[in-house]
């Protein structure tokens, strides 16, 4: 997904990556040079919904203006949740 908006030093990926490793999703947050946030979610359905829904809003201090999902198929291809670089 992408996230747009005043997303970048209001610790976006901080916050998306505590709240996926309590809910027990995998996958990883970064920000890119344009401005957004980058993140790719692996869990069960239920969980990577929450995470959707905390990155429409985002932290304390964000302003999110839009956020572009696409959604695939389960591939279990990570081992944990990162924020990447």
């Amino acid at each position: 997904m992408y996230i747009s908006g005043k997303v970048q030093g209001v610790c976006f990926r901080q916050n998306t990556k505590n709240k996926a490793q309590r809910q027990g999703v995998t996958g990883w947050v970064r920000n890119l040079d344009d401005g957004r946030v980058e993140a790719v979610f692996e869990g069960e359905e239920s969980a990577v919904k929450s995470l959707v829904e905390f990155c429409q809003y985002g932290p304390k201090g964000a302003s999110v203006t839009d956020v572009d999902v696409s959604w695939e198929l389960y591939q279990g291809v990570f081992q944990s949740f990162g924020i990447a670089y």
